[in-house]
């Protein structure tokens, strides 16, 4: 599985994932010439090298109309004049859809966009609709947005990871008046998300940062096990005692299970039919795994402990069949590590026909196995017991 693990421990802003996900790429200065190539209304994109504490990595810079601009942190108006073009989703809805650059890639510059509306709409109390874009709408911006989510497609990780997010501390100030650290859109963005201040009194993390983590991560935590093949350093324009960087590492794992959870609970009140019905049910609405063992409960009853592995993204839905079906009144919650082996299916041609064949591949073994039903209908049809198919078909008796 090729994972790409963020290290996030400076915070994380647009022109510094963009630059850091470049340094993955085989050709960057090819991307680069595709990205100006897109004729973003004034945008010029450009890569140069930059060095933070000794340690050398890239700085991507995005000039409008000849000028270098800065990302500002702060990304609502409601009246208050700037120097800056005034958007709304709409209008950078417009620029987007005129943009060579394929629909996937649209709809996640879109989606990240909207994740900064209904911040802002939330901090400020307006309808998303109402949310004018002064600073992060500026046409850099929109660069920065676009650049990464570009890359994101280019690179094609089975997943993302990336560690807790480094936000700063302390306070900034912007147009209108002087605000805690995480800014309010930032946090907003970020809720649920493992984040921390740490002694660097400065806005690490900017809303357009935390928009393109929140929609491309699916894990925060330390860095899986993984065989690092490449490294990327994308350098932020600030000086501090750290290296000011954003390190993005691409690799291969061996972990092919994705994010699983365990779920756990005891019974002692449900019949062998109901515990039956449970288990059908779980299996049926996606859960990898259901087993069940007797166990000995209050009052020496005997009773039944359920596990249930499933995906992370189906908790909510079995949490629910869980309680509707069983007569629990609590279920414990695990994080297990899932080490899998990558499975395919063959089809083996046999005097029998088609006999379909998995094949399991990983930490240097391979396994197979035929398809049970297909022994199970040549048994039945043959007469042949299940041990004499298998050793007919390896004999390739064709």
């Amino acid at each position: 599985m090729k994972i790409l693990y963020f290290d996030l421990n400076m915070g994380a802003a647009g022109d510094m994932l963009a630059a850091a996900l470049t340094e993955l790429l085989p050709d960057p200065e090819g991307f680069v010439k595709r990205l100006n190539a897109l004729n973003i209304p004034g945008v010029e994109f450009v890569r140069e090298p930059s060095e933070k504490c000794g340690i050398l990595g890239t700085h991507m810079s995005v000039r409008v109309n000849g000028e270098e601009e800065h990302e500002h942190h702060h990304d609502h108006d409601h009246g208050h004049h700037h120097e800056h073009h005034h958007s709304d989703l709409g209008s950078i809805g417009k620029i987007v859809e005129g943009l060579d650059i394929p629909e996937n890639v649209k709809k996640d510059v879109m989606a990240v966009y909207l994740l900064i509306a209904e911040a802002e709409s939330a901090a400020h109390g307006r309808e998303v609709t109402e949310i004018h874009f002064h600073e992060v709408g500026t046409m850099d911006a929109v660069a920065d947005v676009t650049a990464v989510c570009l890359l994101m497609n280019e690179i094609k990780p089975d997943a993302v990871f990336a560690s807790p997010v480094h936000v700063g501390a302390g306070q900034v100030r912007c147009a209108h008046g002087i605000l805690p650290v995480p800014a309010p859109a930032t946090a907003y963005i970020l809720r649920d998300v493992p984040i921390y201040g740490g002694a660097i009194r400065s806005e690490l993390c900017t809303p357009t940062g935390a928009a393109l983590i929140r929609r491309f991560v699916s894990r925060f935590g330390d860095m899986p096990v993984m065989r690092v093949e490449k490294i990327g350093l994308g350098m932020g324009k600030k000086d501090f005692e750290a290296a000011n960087c954003v390190r993005a590492m691409l690799g291969e794992s061996e972990e092919r299970g994705g994010d699983i959870v365990e779920l756990k609970f005891n019974v002692d009140d449900m019949t062998g039919e109901e515990v039956g019905f449970l288990t059908e049910t779980l299996f049926e609405n996606g859960a990898l795994e259901v087993f069940d063992v007797p166990v000995s409960m209050k009052k020496s009853r005997p009773g039944t402990m359920m596990t249930v592995l499933i995906k992370e993204e189906d908790r909510e839905k079995l949490l629910k069949l869980i309680f509707r079906h069983s007569s629990t009144l609590g279920v414990r919650e695990y994080h297990p590590v899932r080490h899998t082996l990558s499975r395919r299916t063959e089809t083996v041609d046999t005097r029998f026909g088609g006999v379909r064949m998995k094949v399991s591949e990983g930490f240097g073994v391979t396994k197979t196995k035929y398809e049970y039903e297909d022994l199970a209908r040549i048994a039945r049809e043959t007469g042949m017991s299940l041990p004499e198919v298998r050793k007919a078909i390896d004999e390739r008796e064709v």
